[in-house]
């Protein structure tokens, strides 16, 4: 069973509201999905446990507890979470004034971070102690190295690439393979991907591939399980492939 919840599209600042920071948390108890939407307020999205994806026009980013996703007032985007995600949403009033830039990026949920943004959800937290611990949330606040994104290809000649390696990410059809099966040549889909995703076609998939290993592991599936299920042969290639795509490693993401 999946559900969508319909929110609606409100521009930044559209609606005045007395807060600094807000904090949300939920549980999903099903499978449940966000129609696309837009806040009055910034939002820093990420999970307490599981991992969830927003997407932004035809960007695909995954949230997880150690990476979240700043979200800027008056951005549309739309969201999915599995059945027993632990998702958690902080909203920053219009006007804050942060590090993070005017656009989607993914933060860093460091212990520090983690810690005070707990303790703004302490009920009994004296208006002193909520001022300064919100001027650190914000000077704490940072865009991360590395996301876990993938840029959607949009074209009618990449969409078959796009369902198929989607769906099975351990589908193994290299470029050539491709080509041919879809009647053109390895030149035309090299050039096509590096135009509308600014990278390779290995590159693509690798992404890809570690979106879907990052959402396994984060539901605490075993490393070696994830390799198998994303198209690696051992746990060592995946776990160098993973690497070289998010610049950590698999453990940082699987629940325990």
């Amino acid at each position: 069973m999946r559900v969508t919840r319909e929110l609606p599209a409100l521009a930044a600042g559209e609606v005045d509201v007395s807060f600094v920071t807000k904090a949300y948390e939920e549980v999903v108890a099903t499978d449940t999905a966000w129609n696309e939407h837009s806040h009055p307020w910034h939002e820093l999205l990420w999970n307490a446990q599981g991992a969830s994806t927003a997407v932004v026009g035809s960007q695909v980013w995954c949230i997880t507890p150690t990476l979240g996703l700043w979200m800027p007032a008056g951005q549309l985007h739309s969201a999915s979470a599995v059945a027993g995600t632990s998702y958690r949403a902080h909203f920053f009033r219009h006007g804050t004034v942060s590090a993070l830039p005017d656009e989607p990026v993914a933060v860093d949920i460091t212990p520090l971070l983690g810690l005070l943004l707990d303790r703004l959800g302490e009920p009994d937290l004296p208006p002193r102690s909520r001022d300064v611990t919100e001027a650190m949330v914000l000077d704490v606040l940072r865009p991360a190295p590395r996301a876990l994104l993938v840029q959607l290809p949009t074209s009618a000649l990449l969409r078959p690439i796009v369902e198929a390696v989607r769906s099975d990410p351990s589908d193994q059809r290299t470029l050539t393979g491709w080509a041919t099966a879809l009647g053109c040549s390895a030149r035309t889909l090299t050039r096509a991907f590096r135009a509308e995703t600014g990278t390779s076609f290995a590159r693509w998939v690798a992404s890809v591939r570690a979106q879907h290993a990052v959402q396994l592991l984060a539901r605490g599936f075993e490393v070696e399980v994830v390799a198998d299920a994303v198209g690696y042969r051992s746990a060592s290639a995946f776990g160098a492939a993973f690497r070289r795509t998010t610049g950590t490693t698999p453990g940082r993401f699987r629940a325990h």
